[in-house]
C-alpha cells in the first residue's frame, strides 16, 4: 500500500514535472518561434514589396508598353512620392519630362516679357510698342535681330490682348500637362489613363489657341469673318477635348468621329490663313506671319512623323533609351514650333495696333 502510494505520488510528480517542463519549453521556445515567424513575415513582405529599380521593356505591365524599341531604364508602378521625386533621377523619361518643362518655363518668361513691353488696352501712359520694320518681308524673316524696332506712337488704337495671351496660356498648359504625363504615368494604370487624357487635352488646347491670334487680329476689322472663324475653331476644339476626356469615345466605333473632328479643327485654322493671304497678301506683315506659320507647321509635321515612325530608335534598338529617341525629338520640335508661332503672334499684334481699322 505504501509502495503503491509512493508509486502514485511519484507518477504525479513526474506528470507535474513533465507538464512544467512542457510549459517551460513552450515558454523558452515561443520567442524563438515568434522571431522565426517574424523573420518569415519580413521575408514574405520583402518579396511582395516592389523594388524601385529600373526595369526592361519585357518586365512592364501592358499599360506602360508604348515603344518596343526602347529596351531599358523604365520605371514601373512606383509609389507616388518616389514617382514625383524621379524628376531628378535618370531614366528613359527624364528628357521627355524636362524638354517640355523647360519649354513651359520659357513661355512663362515670354509671357512676363510680353506683359512688360505691351501696354494694356486701358493703359494710356505708355504707348511704346513693337512694330514691324518696313521693307522686304523675306529679308526680315531671315534676319531675326532686325525684325522689330520700338516706336513711340502718339495715341495708337489699342486692341484686346486676350487672343495673344490665350495662345500663351494654351502653350503653357500643353507643355505642363505633357511634362506631368511623362512624370506620373508610371505610377499606376489609373494615373496613366488620366494623365494621357490631360496630355491629349493639352495638345488640342495648343492647336485651338494657335488660331486665335491670326483670326482675331487679321479680321478684327471684319467682325463677321472673325466671329465665324472663332466660333468654328472653338466648337471643334471643345468637341475634340470632350472626346479625349470621355471614356465612351475610346471605342473603335468612334474612330471616324475622332478623325473627322481633327480634320475639321485643322481646316478651321487653315482656311483663315488662306483667306488672310487672299485679302492682305500685298502686306509684308501678312507674308511674314504666313512664313512663321509655315515653319510652325513644318516643326509640328516633322515631329509627328518622327514620333509615328519611332526613329532613330527603330534603327538601333536600345541605343537611344536615355537620350535621342523619337519622343524627345518630337518634344523639341513642338517647343520650336510653339515659339515660332509666338513670334508670329507678336507680328499680328504689332500690325493691328500699328495700323488700326
Amino acid at each position: 500500500m505504501c509502495f503503491e502510494a509512493s508509486t502514485m505520488a511519484c507518477n504525479a510528480r513526474l506528470q507535474s514535472s513533465s507538464s512544467f517542463s512542457t510549459d517551460a519549453m513552450q515558454f523558452l521556445i515561443s520567442p524563438r518561434e515568434a522571431k522565426t515567424v517574424s523573420y518569415e513575415n519580413e521575408e514574405t513582405r520583402s518579396i511582395k514589396e516592389p523594388t524601385l529599380g529600373l526595369v526592361d521593356y519585357d518586365s512592364l505591365p501592358e499599360f506602360l508598353k508604348h515603344n518596343e524599341f526602347i529596351l531599358n531604364y523604365y520605371r514601373s508602378e512606383w509609389p507616388l512620392k518616389e514617382t514625383i521625386l524621379s524628376i531628378f533621377s535618370i531614366h528613359n523619361e527624364t528628357l521627355n519630362i524636362w524638354t517640355h518643362l523647360i519649354g513651359f518655363f520659357i513661355f512663362v518668361i515670354l509671357t512676363g516679357y510680353a506683359v512688360s513691353i505691351f501696354p494694356s488696352a486701358t493703359n494710356n501712359n505708355n504707348y511704346s510698342m513693337l512694330h514691324l520694320r518696313s521693307g522686304n518681308s523675306s529679308n526680315t524673316f531671315t534676319s531675326f535681330p532686325d525684325l522689330f524696332i520700338t516706336v513711340d506712337l502718339q495715341r495708337p488704337q489699342l486692341f484686346s490682348r486676350w487672343p495673344f495671351y490665350l495662345y500663351l496660356a494654351g502653350a503653357m498648359f500643353c507643355l505642363l500637362m505633357s511634362g506631368a504625363c511623362h512624370l506620373l504615368s508610371c505610377h499606376s494604370s489609373k494615373t496613366s489613363y488620366i494623365m494621357l487624357r490631360l496630355d491629349f487635352a493639352g495638345i488640342s488646347g495648343l492647336i485651338v489657341s494657335s488660331f486665335y491670334p491670326v483670326v482675331y487680329y487679321t479680321f478684327t476689322c471684319h467682325p463677321f469673318f472673325r466671329n465665324v472663324y472663332l466660333c468654328s475653331i472653338t466648337a471643334f476644339g471643345l468637341a475634340t477635348v470632350v472626346i479625349s476626356l470621355v471614356p465612351v469615345f475610346d471605342s473603335p466605333q468612334f474612330r471616324p468621329v475622332r478623325a473627322v473632328l481633327f480634320a475639321c479643327m485643322a481646316a478651321s485654322g487653315i482656311i483663315p490663313i488662306a483667306h488672310k493671304m487672299i485679302t492682305f497678301g500685298h502686306r509684308p506683315e501678312a507674308v511674314l506671319t504666313t512664313q512663321y506659320e509655315a515653319v510652325m507647321a513644318m516643326c509640328y509635321g516633322i515631329g509627328v512623323l518622327v514620333y509615328a515612325m519611332r526613329v532613330p530608335e527603330r534603327w538601333l534598338p536600345g541605343k537611344f533609351d536615355l537620350a535621342g529617341h523619337s519622343h524627345q525629338l518630337f518634344h523639341v520640335l513642338v517647343v520650336a514650333g510653339a515659339y515660332t508661332y509666338y513670334l508670329a503672334s507678336v507680328v499680328y499684334l504689332g500690325w493691328r495696333e500699328g495700323e488700326g481699322c
